[in-house]
């Protein structure tokens, strides 16, 4: 990948290049000290891949992000000093599309600075991501068996870069006596998915929390991906995780999600893929409409980044493609007219 860095500070620009070295294939074209920098940059020369630190001295990582994403739209990764303590910048800058977060490697007594490894596995994950092939996932994915229909209610969503905001813009035009389960599958490191589950619920009348192995989707109660192995259904009542398959890019997987909901879920479904990088997701929509379930699509002009419900209009995967401040709208809308 050609690669971009947005850091004012010397000793983190030398750690981040003394890792990237390690990974000859990957090619640091320019490094940018504030924001305008950055979106001159990137529209000069765009890379495949922005490391965006969210706190840079006198300007804002996060209006980077944003401004970038808006003009010359890329893969974006928030490398900074500490993750944990830049959590609302961190969860904003994924708002405007970042795909995920890391803290900055530590230069220390060793030629290898500290961090490396964690740097270097979410390079590789996002190298991966960029130029991933297409997963088409079958019933053959899943062991058990269709369940004899209920009338139970879920909404199940998925979700990329510009994901954290699209979420809060739908959890928050929910009433809290919304008749549905909510389960959100979101392209998100685990170790971040409490701190945006807790990030989320401030914003939503219903309760959020991180799904846990064996739980059962209640109406009223809105359920997100937890761990980097993926969300699924284990039975027609309950969710678990799985490593398989590992050789996807996209981990946790919106297609292996989107799949297992088609296979075991047997009440009234609706499917809403939104923004996000790549096509992770369009097919799992697409599986779910063949169902008989309602699909919805976020459109090209409230979207983050165009590419997974991009891929899912192109195959007929979406009943609907709606602008986002109809989302919610349309999905109250289905459950009061139904049964």
């Amino acid at each position: 990948m050609k690669i971009g860095i947005v850091n004012d500070l010397p000793i983190a620009l030398e750690a981040l290049r003394r890792v990237l070295a390690l990974r000859p294939d990957h090619t640091v074209i320019w490094a940018a000290r504030d924001d305008a920098q950055a979106v001159a940059l990137c529209a000069r020369e765009t890379p495949d891949l922005v490391l965006m630190d969210v706190v840079v001295a006198g300007t804002d990582g996060v209006e980077a992000t944003r401004r970038i994403m808006a003009a010359t739209p890329c893969a974006i990764l928030v490398v900074t000093a500490s993750v944990d303590a830049n959590a609302a910048r961190v969860f904003a800058a994924m708002g405007h599309g970042a795909i995920d977060a890391v803290d900055t490697p530590v230069l220390g007594r060793g030629d290898l600075p500290e961090g490396a490894a964690a740097f270097l596995h979410k390079i590789d994950r996002i190298a991966k991501l960029v130029g991933t092939r297409r997963f088409i996932p079958s019933a053959d994915t899943f062991n058990d068996t269709w369940i004899i229909a209920r009338r139970e209610r879920l909404v199940a969503i998925g979700a990329s870069a510009g994901g954290p905001a699209a979420l809060t813009a739908i959890l928050s035009a929910l009433p809290k006596d919304f008749p549905a389960a909510v389960l959100i599958v979101q392209h998100v490191d685990e170790r971040f998915a409490q701190g945006m589950a807790d990030w989320l619920s401030r914003n939503s009348p219903l309760p959020v929390r991180v799904a846990k192995e064996g739980d059962r989707p209640t109406a009223g109660m809105v359920l997100l991906a937890g761990t980097n192995d993926h969300l699924r259904f284990i039975s027609g009542e309950r969710v678990g995780y799985t490593p398989e398959p590992r050789e996807l890019a996209y981990r946790p997987s919106v297609d292996v999600f989107f799949t297992s909901v088609g296979v075991h879920w047997a009440g009234e479904a609706v499917g809403v893929l939104l923004t996000g990088m790549g096509r992770d997701g369009a097919n799992g929509l697409k599986a779910l409409r063949d169902k008989g379930h309602y699909t919805i699509a976020q459109d090209q002009a409230t979207s983050t980044v165009y590419g997974m419900p991009k891929a899912a209009a192109s195959l007929g995967a979406a009943v609907d493609i709606l602008p986002l401040e109809r989302i919610a709208p349309r999905l109250v809308d289905t459950f009061r007219h139904k049964f």
